[in-house]
């Protein structure tokens, strides 16, 4: 099968076969990952910049470690180490790192569709760490990943997603997976942070604005990072009202079926999305998530490089 997306943009419009070929080729590479030598020569001499304007850890730590893994050389920028402190705009910037014959970029931008605009203006391809509030395809694939070895099948799965919908590319990039893989997604979160009419995106879209409804008989708990540096304040009273109105307990979780598993992007706010029993469980699958994204962005790297 041939890979025909030049970009990975985000996981709106892609479609089931695609997402499930990511997801056979990432699983491909995890036992790459378990060798003593972790490394194999799939893309040597192939150039990657890697362009993060926002703060991270696991995202971008998971990149590099993919590149390196298939054998590229790596070379990183910022905000404050690069042109664009001195007034150069962002097209400029790319434009210049293309003419030194890269191979693709990766990026993470605080700007919703900057990803969607710079890839109209460059050839090489382009891959989405995370832009703005609007999506982060590589997290909502490892999610996907993480449920499908759990999961026999997506059909029917009921995934609640718990949080800050509104402010969350996590939220957005899973809720196009996972509804084309057709599974049922539930939404709770405070009413001031859930986006209007998002219960339009898809007929399996659902919202509950008590988390104890949104939990009952699911297969799939994720919970969502508060993010105050993309809100306006007083979105909701304080951080000990949300955890006692949206957060995740032992208490609560009781609610999921015996077998449901656990997720979140991070970084966690512990005691407030959820408390560290919970987090640290048995059921957590958090670390997984973590291990299964090096998978997924080498898979990408790979596919948008001409691999099938």
């Amino acid at each position: 099968m041939a890979f025909e997306h030049k970009h990975m943009l985000g996981l709106e419009g892609v479609n089931r076969d695609d997402l499930l070929f990511i997801l056979d080729t990432a699983k491909s590479f995890k036992e790459i990952n378990t060798r003593k030598v972790k490394k194999v020569p799939t893309l040597r001499g192939k150039t990657i910049v890697m362009a993060f304007f926002e703060p991270s850890t696991r995202t971008k730590v998971s990149f590099e470690m993919a590149a390196k893994r298939l054998s590229a050389d790596t070379y990183s920028i910022g905000s404050s180490g690069s042109s664009v402190v001195k007034g150069e705009t962002l097209l400029d910037t790319v434009r210049n790192l293309e003419a030194m014959n890269i191979d693709m970029v990766v990026m993470r931008h605080k700007s919703a569709g900057s990803h969607r605009f710079l890839s109209r203006h460059i050839d090489a391809p382009f891959l989405n760490a995370g832009d703005g509030g609007h999506e982060h395809p590589t997290q909502g694939l490892l999610d996907i990943l993480t449920i499908s070895e759990h999961k026999p099948s997506f059909e029917g799965l009921n995934v609640a997603i718990v949080g800050d919908i509104a402010h969350s590319r996590v939220a957005r990039s899973n809720i196009h997976g996972l509804t084309t893989l057709g599974a049922n997604v539930r939404l709770s979160g405070p009413m001031t942070m859930m986006p209007r009419y998002v219960e339009r995106l898809s007929d399996r879209i659902s919202i509950h604005p008590r988390v104890e409804d949104a939990l009952t008989d699911v297969d799939v708990v994720m919970m969502l990072r508060v993010q105050k540096e993309r809100m306006p304040k007083h979105l909701f009273p304080s951080d000990r009202e949300y955890a006692t109105t949206f957060g995740l307990n032992r208490e609560n979780v009781r609610r999921a079926k015996p077998d449901a598993i656990i997720m979140h992007p991070g970084p966690i706010n512990r005691g407030v999305e959820m408390t560290p029993d919970v987090a640290d469980g048995e059921r957590s699958v958090i670390l997984e998530q973590v291990n299964n994204g090096v998978a997924i962005r080498m898979a990408l790297m790979y596919l948008l490089m001409g691999g099938n």
